[in-house]
């Protein structure tokens, strides 16, 4: 790629050949000032330059790192950015953590393809430690692309101290998130209906299901249902039942009818025969053309009780609960008579929530013939195994209607069809991988949100949204009809759920805590304590003594610092001394159980106790040449290099070792003699630590001292290879807790991905454990401000309300701004195969962040309304306003003297505009107060054209001319605007804004825009605005009937008359912008304007001249002369033109800049004016 830079307006033309334009490299200078200077972070903790006037709470909702950031992420990032940089301008703290979310199905879904596995069973096969681990590893894949892209877009957010959902620290608040709503009695175990995904495996949220309702095509059968006599004999008669699921029907139970309705006993005749049906007198239009004739009429009541033979007979055998309530007719409130089926409808009690509400209060059996995979059961023998609603696949050649179609044959067969339609409806599918939903009645833990409705509703409405209709009604509504809410998930990759059920009472319990689980674990009474060898001779020599055959012989004083240590352990019991069998260790041990009288028995060697292990090649060498391997401390933990140990290997083996005496021994007290680095490992292993954290403890705390002795507290906890505390399954489900003596099991299930998010608030920060009531409430609690796009009306706004509402009885957020979609230009959903967008970072490269910051701000897509993504509009919008604010920069650079801004000019322009820039901070800053970001950014693009199309281009004699005082007025006030435009831009375009902040900042105000105070603005003058309205128009109206009368505007003309008075400086502007000698005033004149179209010869003359002054301007241009350039005018000219350019030639001379003026032979330019011919050649002085 390669760029051609049109100076003047510095924008950019893109041809196929280069990267970066000038805006763009001129955007990362910036973000590198930025990052060398610590930018954000002073912003921070000294927002707009002085000590914070209190907390500014956002939270971030966080995004998923399995692929690269596209528009919505950009969207949605930049209006997180803006609002918390308009408060940081106002004196408040905001800090702005990342996150990441990490677990769910998404990510499960992703791990299934990479790893080639169709379904649970697949999984469970593979291992769920090695699923979940290539989830882990997974999680983070794109995590450097976003830490790229995020700062590039110029978001200012703390992606360092981020926090994660996988992290053990926010499990351990989600827990107690659980734990508090359990304590409210908000938690039960339910035996529902619910929405499955077969493939998935796992039972969804009402919330997540409406997120994949899609119109299929299916099959509705009506089918006949033989009614039984007393004697349960089959009678001639049948009742008509209709459902768009055959695939239930093998589960029929039951059959329901209204009670209040009036049924039709019908007589049929076909060739086969006479028969008789039953159905609603309302619906006997499902008949069609069916030759039939009503013999009677009952109402429902009427039928209810009745038995008849089920449509299939696979139950008839076997005994189940309720047998005797199987297969009878009941009445139902919610049968209807509408424009489908018959007013009667079977009943498959486990397939759907309505049927199963009845069979439980009638007692009829709940049966599945479905497993959880979505398979026909083996007792359906007919169709055993057979998927009811698969996946359409065309190159499978599978149908979703398969299985319908193969149960209709078989009740053809049976002589129980009546009916069948082809039929359009809208139906569930998975979220994640369009799977068709299974209505399914099985057990799940809910929280109970209907106990709490009210209170939502209430909260809610104490919310500010933008736009304010999402709050009041899509979201509003969705809360008066909330449900309870299916938390737990029937899957892997997730935080596991805090129940542990006592298998003989059927009691569980719900665990808050690391602390509750350790409190529950069986202890083995054993107490730890670690000591680190005396000194030896290595450590003299800082020498690396890693071989246990290198004799290293304690000092002197090695030995002496043994036995003063001994006299502290005297009072701990040692039973048991472990060393590593390194002649120092060993020889500290020996002496530990000399002073302590302890036997030879009582003195153990275990190798995984040993030191470091640096590698053969360096074993006398120096420790710095170990490290010398390694770009940093952190990387010594990492880092895998062949024939050496880094720290966490260490760490792995004195975890196995340590977990493996407190599962051998009981009631001892066990001292371990080892070296730096083992019993630094033993530290992490016994806390529990992450990778991280046991680098963090490194830095902080370092290695034990020679002789040194220290207690090891330590309880068994859940954890991974790294013997790092992790609650993910299977390490969860490994440890064994207890009640008593009584064993617990754990309920199996993970929590609901978006019960993690919605925990953020309180998982980010570690509370309640790291963060006390107080501080949360004060500093982190509620967030004054969140934002997402539309579909998190269902998703993380309302598991957001509805944990914070029901921990703490208020809305956890504030202040709502909900943005549409990005959509492709064409309309179409953006699409990565479709190559139908600019990737993000290019058009960044083209035109910079800036443009699609505030393309993206002042749009619709802020009121909720998508947005067609165009980069052309973008490209127009950069050129409008930063590429015109360059060149006001521009202007200003090129007559900066050091002149103070000012606000307090009396020219009339610099009233004018003075009172815009006013105009422009209130209009601003209300829209960011209100979070209308449309109408907070949108005046900037009103403002900038103020200033380039009318205040500069009216200001530019003044900034050139001799009058000094009003010169300077002129490029004060201009400093000035410049100064607060910069203050107003920043939170939507912040890199040109700190561009043009530095450019015309003062010597000693703050480094950065970022770190300056939002202005407080001054006076509107709507008098002056209003009269400078009016000369606009009047000007544009004079130059239209200019245009009429094809008067050029370089031609003087007369006068002008106006049918409204302006005051004279207004009046002169008038003149001036029109190229009139006078302008005057007729109240009474129907026109607006008038002009007097009369060309004196000295107007003609002058209009010639003005003509040769454009030519002679034009030269300049082209010669590259600048305009504070002065020059030499040479000119070749009849005696007529010499006369006409001498009657001006003050006016000549001043406007081009030339010094002198001479009238000679030249070889140049040949240019026209009116009817003369000049020759012009241009030197510059």
């Amino acid at each position: 790629m390669s760029k051609k830079i049109n100076r003047e307006n510095d924008s950019v033309e893109v041809v196929p050949e280069v990267t970066k334009s000038e805006v763009s490299l001129r955007e990362e200078e910036i973000q590198a000032f930025w990052a060398a200077n610590d930018i954000f972070n002073k912003s921070v903790e000294t927002p707009a330059s002085g000590a914070p006037k209190g907390n500014y709470v956002f939270y971030d909702g966080p995004p998923f790192a399995t692929g690269t950031p596209h528009y919505g992420h950009i969207l949605a990032g930049t209006i997180k950015d803006a609002i918390p940089r308009f408060w940081t301008m106002n004196g408040f703290r905001v800090r702005r953590k990342w996150g990441w979310d990490c677990h769910g199905l998404p990510l499960e879904n992703l791990i299934e393809k990479k790893l080639g596995l169709a379904n649970k069973r697949d999984i469970e096969d593979f291992g769920i430690k090695n699923f979940n681990e290539a989830a882990r590893g997974t999680v983070m894949e794109y995590a450097d692309d976003w830490k790229k892209v995020v700062p590039r877009m110029g978001r200012f957010v703390d992606m360092e101290d981020d926090y994660k959902t996988m992290d053990s620290t926010y499990t351990e608040s989600v827990w107690w998130v659980f734990s508090e709503l359990n304590k409210k009695g908000l938690v039960y175990e339910g035996f529902k209906s619910m929405h499955l995904c077969p493939r998935c495996g796992t039972t969804l949220s009402n919330f997540e299901v409406n997120q994949g309702y899609k119109d299929i095509k299916d099959i509705a059968v009506t089918v006949k249902l033989p009614l039984l006599d007393e004697a349960g004999n089959k009678t001639d008669t049948s009742l008509l039942v209709w459902t768009t699921t055959p695939w239930t029907l093998p589960g029929n139970m039951a059959a329901a009818v209204h009670n209040d309705f009036v049924y039709a006993k019908v007589k049929i005749t076909t060739e086969a025969g006479e028969e008789f049906v039953v159905l609603a007198k309302e619906r006997l239009v499902q008949l069609g053309d069916i030759q039939h004739e009503v013999v009677g009429e009952m109402k429902g009541s009427e039928l209810v009780g009745r038995s008849y033979e089920p449509p299939f007979a696979y139950f008839k055998d076997v005994e189940m609960k309720g047998k005797d309530k199987a297969w009878k007719i009941y009445h139902a409130d919610y049968v209807e008579l509408g424009q489908d089926g018959t007013g009667a409808v079977h009943l498959a009690p486990a397939y759907g929530e309505e049927d199963l509400q009845l069979a439980q209060r009638e007692g009829v059996p709940v049966v599945h013939h479905v497993d959880y995979e979505g398979r026909f059961m083996d007792f359906i023998t007919d169709f055993a195994g057979k998927l009811v609603k698969p996946k359409d696949d065309d190159t499978a050649e599978i149908d979703h209607k398969e299985a319908d179609i193969e149960i209709l044959k078989a009740l053809q067969a049976s002589g129980k069809v009546f009916k069948k339609e082809n039929i359009t409806h809208s139906y569930p599918h998975c979220w994640r991988d369009e799977t068709p939903l299974l209505n399914y009645a099985t057990t799940s833990w809910f929280v109970k949100v209907t106990d709490i409705k009210d209170d939502l509703v209430a909260a809610n409405n104490q919310v500010h949204w933008v736009p304010d209709h999402v709050g009041a009604n899509r979201f509003g509504k969705w809360l008066e009809g909330a449900r309870d809410w299916a938390v737990s998930r029937q899957r892997y990759w997730g935080a596991p759920l805090p129940i542990w059920r006592n298998p003989e009472t059927k009691d569980y319990v719900v665990l808050s805590s690391l602390a509750e689980l350790q409190a529950k674990v069986k202890k083995s009474g054993n107490q730890y304590f670690v000591m680190r060898h005396g000194e030896s001779e290595s450590n003299l020599s800082f020498k690396v003594s890693a071989d246990k055959l290198t004799v290293d012989n304690l000092t002197e004083k090695g030995q002496e610092q043994v036995v003063a240590a001994t006299a502290d352990l005297k009072a701990k019991n040692i039973d048991l001394i472990v060393h590593s069998g390194f002649l120092r260790t060993k020889t500290t041990a020996e002496i530990v159980a000399r002073e302590l009288g302890l036997e030879a028995e009582q003195v153990i060697e275990d190798g995984r106790l040993a030191e470091l292990q640096a590698g053969a090649d360096l074993e006398g060498k120096t420790w710095p040449d170990y490290h010398s391997l390694f770009e940093s401390e952190r990387e010594v933990f990492f880092k895998d290099l062949p024939g050496r140990e880094n720290r966490m290997d260490v760490v792995r083996r004195v975890g196995a070792m340590l977990y493996e005496i407190e599962s051998k021994y009981a009631g001892k007290n066990v001292l371990f003699v080892g070296h730096a680095a083992s019993l630094f490992g033993l530290r992490v292993v016994a806390a529990g630590l992450e990778r991280e954290e046991a680098v963090t403890l490194k830095a902080t705390e370092g290695f034990m001292k020679n002789a040194e002795v220290q207690a090891l507290p330590f309880t068994p906890m859940p954890h991974n290879d790294d013997f790092a505390l992790d609650y993910h399954r299977p390490y969860i489900d490994d440890i064994v807790l207890y009640e008593g003596e009584t064993k617990l099991v754990r309920v199996p299930d993970v929590f609901d991905c978006w019960f993690e998010s919605g925990s953020m608030p309180y998982g980010q920060h570690h509370y309640p454990f790291s963060c006390d009531e107080g501080t949360f409430a004060k500093q982190n609690f509620p967030a004054q401000f969140i934002a997402e796009g539309l579909d998190q009306t269902r998703g993380w706004f309302y598991s957001l309300i509805v944990l914070g509402t029901a921990l703490f009885g208020k809305s956890p957020y504030e202040n709502v701004i909900v943005n549409g979609l990005v959509l492709a230009e064409d309309g179409k959903k953006m699409s990565k195969s479709l190559r139908n967008y600019p990737d993000p970072m290019e058009l960044a490269d083209r035109v910079g962040a800036d443009a699609m910051r505030y393309y993206l701000l002042s749009s619709p897509i802020m009121r909720g309304e998508d947005l067609n993504f165009s980069e052309k509009e973008v490209l127009e919008l950069q050129r409008k306003n930063i590429g015109r604010l360059h060149n006001v920069l521009a202007m200003y650079e090129m007559f900066a003297d050091g002149t103070k801004p000012t606000a307090d000019s009396t020219n009339v322009l610099d009233r004018w505009i003075v009172s815009r820039l006013n105009q422009l901070i209130a209009d601003s800053t209300t829209g960011y107060k209100n979070y209308e970001l449309d109408k907070a950014t949108r005046p900037i693009a009103d403002f900038i054209e103020d200033v380039s199309v009318w205040y500069l281009r009216r200001s530019r004699e003044r900034l050139k001319g001799e009058d000094e005082a009003d010169k300077a007025l002129a490029i004060g006030t201009l400093r000035h605007l410049l100064r607060t435009l910069a203050l107003v831009m920043a939170p939507a375009m912040p890199f040109y804004a700190e561009y043009l902040y530095r450019a015309v900042k003062g010597e000693h105000e703050p480094e950065s825009v970022h770190l300056a105070a939002w202005p407080e603005g001054g006076v509107i003058d709507s008098v002056v605005l209003e009269e400078m309205s009016l000369v606009r128009e009047f000007v544009t109206l004079a130059l239209e009937a200019r245009t009429k009368a094809n008067a050029k505007v370089r031609q003087p003309l007369s006068a002008l008359s106006l049918n409204h008075e302006l005051a004279p400086e207004y009046a002169s502007i008038v003149a001036e912008e029109v190229n009139v000698k006078e302008v005057t005033f007729a109240p009474d004149q129907t026109e607006r304007v008038i002009l007097n179209l009369t060309i004196t010869p000295e107007l003609k003359a002058e209009g010639e001249v003005r003509e040769f002054m454009r030519a002679v301007q034009e030269r300049r241009k082209q010669d590259g002369l600048e305009p504070q350039d002065r020059i030499a005018l040479m000119v070749q000219a009849t005696p007529e033109g010499r006369l006409v350019l001498e009657t001006f030639k003050d006016m000549l001379t001043k406007t081009v800049g030339a010094t002198e003026l001479m009238f000679t032979d030249v070889e140049g330019e040949t240019v026209t004016a009116g009817e003369h011919t000049f020759v012009i050649a241009l030197k510059k002085l």
